[in-house]
């Protein structure tokens, strides 16, 4: 059999890369030359050889072409191993494939490598998404990913105007993202606020809007974060705390003096509604009253933009209630 690898008749090889392909005791010493000749010979040793091993799959993704990339995919099994490689130099064919094959399994930290790659193509970025081991960080890049593709869309920007459809996508990418946040487990809420905090995405508006809807463990983490506090402390003084050291722990967290004084007395709104009260969108509603009663303009600006956040995931939710009530209706 080594001898007919070096034949010149690619039907000779063809043949015996069939006769082999399935076989657990083919010779590896004939099985590896199969797998890097020519596609369709090749193609029989690496969907099927149960003698190539992890080393040898990943080896021919790094060194093989497009061709020996999707075959790979396409293998009833898939290794973590193996996928983390295809992740690494797959090209968007060969994601899509592997993504799709049930038989492979990936890791989360392939799923974000993956994401970060390639989370511009449609096609992968909805095969990511409808992922539910996909980490809360590459969940989010991707949702910013899409904000971006909307805001790009020229016949959107012809139809809205650029500076309108800029600031649609970035408060609904707040409002997907504030959504997400509650349902983050705790585990993976230090890895999410981490990720928006190097995006950049912790504003005052997006932290305020956070705490006037309810995200407690989101928005501790994430004071938590930027604080350098540890979490029992931080936790402790926005449960317990007097407003002065709540409002320490603000400017501690890079919050100026007239915004900690606002986030301060939400906190005290937020603990009362939290008790018994008429809703947490009243905190915003009651606190954007106080604003305008006072003048204060800076203030007043921010709440207003938290209050249209907050109707927006208000109207999100009874969007969503309303398609699984017709669902289930159906």
């Amino acid at each position: 059999m080594i001898f007919l690898l070096d034949d010149p008749a690619p039907k000779v090889r063809l043949a015996l890369a069939e006769a082999l392909a399935e076989s657990e005791d083919a010779p590896r010493a004939v099985v590896l030359p199969l797998a890097e000749d020519q596609p369709e010979i090749a193609a029989h040793i690496i969907l099927c050889s149960p003698v190539l091993t992890d080393a040898d799959l990943v080896d021919l993704a790094a060194k093989g072409g497009d061709m020996t990339r999707m075959l790979i995919a396409h293998r009833a099994i898939v290794s973590r191993p193996v996928s983390a490689a295809l992740a690494e130099v797959g090209a968007a064919p060969d994601i899509l494939a592997l993504l799709e094959n049930e038989g492979a399994a990936i890791s989360r930290r392939s799923l974000t490598r993956i994401a970060d790659r390639l989370g511009h193509d449609a096609e992968i970025r909805a095969l990511l998404l409808d992922r539910t081991d996909l980490p809360s960080d590459a969940r989010h890049a991707l949702v910013e990913k899409i904000g971006s593709a909307l805001a790009g869309f020229g016949l959107i920007q012809a139809a809205v105007g650029t500076s309108r459809v800029e600031r649609i996508t970035r408060e609904a990418c707040d409002v997907a993202t504030i959504g997400m946040a509650a349902e983050v487990g705790a585990g993976e809420m230090p890895a999410l606020v981490e990720h928006l905090r190097i995006a950049g995405r912790l504003t005052p508006v997006f932290l305020m809007h956070a705490l006037c809807t309810g995200r407690v463990e989101f928005f501790a983490a994430a004071i938590t974060n930027l604080s350098g506090q540890a979490e029992r402390r931080v936790r402790s003084i926005l449960s317990d705390g007097r407003e002065a050291a709540v409002r320490a722990l603000y400017e501690t967290a890079g919050l100026g003096r007239d915004i900690s004084a606002l986030f301060a007395e939400a906190t005290m709104l937020w603990r009362s509604e939290a008790k018994g009260g008429d809703g947490l969108l009243s905190v915003c509603e009651r606190l954007l009253t106080r604003a305008r009663a006072t003048g204060n303009a800076s203030c007043q600006s921010m709440l207003e933009l938290v209050e249209r956040l907050a109707i927006a995931e208000q109207r999100q939710t009874a969007r969503s209630y309303a398609l699984i009530a017709t669902r289930e209706a159906a």
